[in-house]
């Protein structure tokens, strides 16, 4: 489907927030209506993720204007994770630009699980979208520069603008994940078979697996979503970390698969793009409003954050932030 984005200057028309006192206390709110769910099970396929606090949980909203509600947990820090694929989607978009990230990668879900091969196979070796771990392998390849250590500076650095403060790996998490990633190794050798990786595949993981390892806390997490909420301008650095159209293409693509096999489910019940990570922590925008981030290791069948789910929920009833709504918050 080819659309000319330049016909129309697309602006952001989703109401306002009530005041921030109001906002602090729903924050708090939604932790409580979370903490009481203890269903999932701490992450273990990557076995530095077992030792998390099963107990842990944190709530922040950020908004747009640079104010941050922060309860619980939210100064732990903890891996990054799948979540790091819409940030590096939004860096690989920023440089190349939407038609070739977007004919590279595709936006398309699978209807499978992240790491599946099957829909790899089944799509003649096409990644599909860029939430699911072949096509985030394929969109860590397509950041410019030559030599890995260039491409990998890039990346952090581009996160860490972002979060507005400097973003370093977690070394245990990163040698966890290095020495059981070889599903990652396959799919990328995987893509390299059908044409769809131009960079050596083992160079792409473990640039790939370093992004994942990113060490960041849910306040951090918080303030990333809500650059994606302002536009590309960090509400508390107020740098323009990626263009407004870049946002536009994140968010698109958070809302379709960012939630892994349950995107659908969670568009259809929350209403906002998110993307979630296995460590625990989930990111969702409500455009030009701002970012909510939540940080509880217990996940689902399908790799999400239970607590995280509820928490969301919450707030996007409790805020007026699901994007199908049509009756506007009023204060």
């Amino acid at each position: 489907m080819d659309i000319d984005h330049s016909v129309v200057d697309q602006r952001v028309a989703t109401g306002t927030l009530p005041r921030a006192n109001d906002v602090a206390q729903l924050v708090q709110d939604s932790y409580n209506h979370a903490l009481p769910h203890r269903e999932g099970e701490v992450a273990s396929y990557i076995p530095e993720l077992a030792n998390a606090n099963p107990e842990s949980l944190a709530v922040v909203a950020a908004q747009v204007d640079g104010v941050v509600h922060a309860v619980g947990d939210a100064a732990t820090e903890f891996s990054i994770q799948s979540i790091s694929k819409a940030f590096v989607y939004a860096l690989a978009c920023h440089a190349l630009g939407h038609g070739v990230v977007r004919d590279a990668v595709g936006v398309n879900n699978t209807g499978l699980p992240f790491n599946s091969v099957m829909a790899i196979e089944l799509n003649d070796g096409h990644p599909m979208n860029s939430m699911v771990n072949a096509g985030a392998i394929a969109t860590t390849a397509m950041i410019p520069g030559q030599t890995e250590a260039v491409r990998w500076d890039h990346i952090r650095s581009g996160l860490s603008d972002f979060a507005g403060r400097e973003l370093h790996i977690d070394d245990e998490v990163y040698r966890s994940e290095s020495a059981t990633n070889q599903h990652n190794q396959a799919l990328g050798r995987l893509l390299q078979s059908y044409g769809k990786l131009q960079r050596d595949p083992l160079e792409s993981v473990d640039v790939y697996t370093r992004q994942c390892s990113l060490a960041l806390t849910a306040s951090d997490l918080a303030v990333m979503g809500s650059t994606l909420a302002n536009g590309g301008v960090n509400p508390v650095t107020k740098d323009q970390v990626v263009s407004a159209e870049v946002c536009r293409d994140v968010l698109a693509i958070m809302a379709t698969t960012g939630m892994y096999q349950r995107s659908g489910e969670w568009l259809f019940e929350i209403g906002l793009p998110a993307k979630s990570g296995v460590a625990g922590g989930i990111v969702a925008v409500a455009p030009g409003k701002g970012g909510i981030a939540t940080f509880s290791p217990r996940l689902d069948h399908a790799g999400n954050s239970v607590r995280g789910i509820h928490a969301t929920s919450y707030l996007s009833k409790a805020l007026a932030l699901n994007l199908f709504a049509s009756q506007p918050y009023v204060d």
